[in-house]
């Protein structure tokens, strides 16, 4: 009795192994599909896209890695034998650029690559643009009125703004190398030469209190008065002043201003191609990027998303875009932001003092 028992018990023990088994390579047979996506976005809009892109497609599994453009950069390089990423959502256009010379991206033409503008694209399709990022004069609206404010960026040398002008330090942000290389490119690209474009950022140094460490450091500076202007980018102006209520407001400079282009693209050889298709669109539709512009103040670059359907911050914006060669730009602004740390970084007064030592 006791042996037919252990009989019958084996046999139970052998079946429920198998079932399990049985059950577990059904499962492996239906396991989601995967898409990798790198992205600089932050961790708000990437869990928010994820569950929305997974609602729709709940067969496939987003899985992403919330790291800075020029790491995902590098790190796409380090992978160029094994690609883990499927999509890399999120850098400005020059870091696209590099990626296109070094082959780690692949053609994909989107279904609305007719209502992006050549200038927010790459030729060939390897990468097209999704959010704009201007730039802009912020001011302190408490302590100035729109009309004390200058109106274009060489307003912002004359002499009654000495001491008035908060910036953050360049070498460390995106949105300042942008401009202050802007900056010496409106000479360059008549010249050749940077060094007109050298003279603009001395004078502006010499009317510069400070350069703040960090955007936070220089957004708390500016609404307590310290000082009355700065040169930022217009998306963060606006959302300073609606989340955290600091009494800012901004002009767009007459004459033209740089336009910072952020991309999206499909990485080479990538595992999941199909999936990096269906959320290279996803996050790209005209619900999506109605979303991304009034929840996450980013300025969609398709051309066609109705205008009453987005912030009227960004429909009201008369936006005279600088005409800037991005690969020269990407090219040169190292070398000339090098030159800005080590002859022009706090010598803007002295080179004045010499000035009018020597017209006297």
């Amino acid at each position: 009795m006791d042996k037919m028992r252990k009989i019958s018990f084996f046999i139970i023990v052998i079946t429920i192994i198998f079932i399990a088994l049985f059950i577990g390579c059904g499962n492996k047979g239906k396991s989601k599909k995967i898409v990798v996506v790198y992205s600089p976005h932050g961790v708000d809009i990437m869990t928010q896209f994820e569950k929305l892109f997974e609602a729709k497609y709940p067969d496939i599994d987003v899985q992403w890695i919330d790291i800075g453009s020029q790491d995902i950069l590098d790190r796409i390089r380090s992978e160029r034998e094994n690609p883990q990423c499927d999509v890399w959502w999120g850098a400005p256009s020059t870091s696209f650029m590099d990626a296109v010379k070094d082959g780690l991206l692949q053609k994909y033409t989107p279904s609305w690559a007719n209502a992006i503008d050549h200038r927010y694209k790459d030729p060939n399709d390897l990468w097209f643009g999704t959010f704009l990022t201007p730039e802009v004069i912020g001011y302190n609206s408490h302590l100035l009125k729109e009309s004390e404010v200058p109106k274009d960026w060489d307003e912002l040398l004359l002499p009654k703004w000495k001491d008035k002008i908060i910036i953050r330090y360049p070498l460390a942000s995106g949105t300042m190398r942008t401009i202050f290389c802007a900056m010496i490119w409106r000479f360059y690209r008549d010249t050749g030469d940077p060094t007109k474009g050298y003279e603009w950022l001395l004078k502006l140094d010499a009317n510069t209190k400070e350069y703040a460490s960090s955007p936070t450091m220089m957004q708390q500076k500016l609404a307590r008065g310290e000082g009355l202007l700065t040169v930022w980018n217009m998306p963060d102006m606006v959302f300073q002043a609606t989340a955290k209520n600091y009494p800012f407001r901004y002009v767009i400079p007459k004459s033209g201003t740089p336009i910072v282009t952020e991309g999206i693209a499909i990485v080479a050889n990538c595992k999941h191609f199909e999936s990096a298709k269906l959320y290279y669109e996803f996050v790209n539709t005209q619900e999506s990027l109605i979303i991304l512009a009034k929840e996450h103040y980013r300025i969609p670059t398709r051309s066609d998303i109705p205008k009453e359907l987005l912030p009227k911050w960004i429909t009201d914006a008369q936006i005279v875009p600088m005409d800037i060669d991005w690969e020269v730009f990407s090219k040169k602004s190292d070398e000339w932001m090098k030159y800005w740390e080590q002859n022009i970084k706090n010598k803007g007064k002295q080179y004045q003092k010499n000035l009018l030592k020597t017209n006297y």
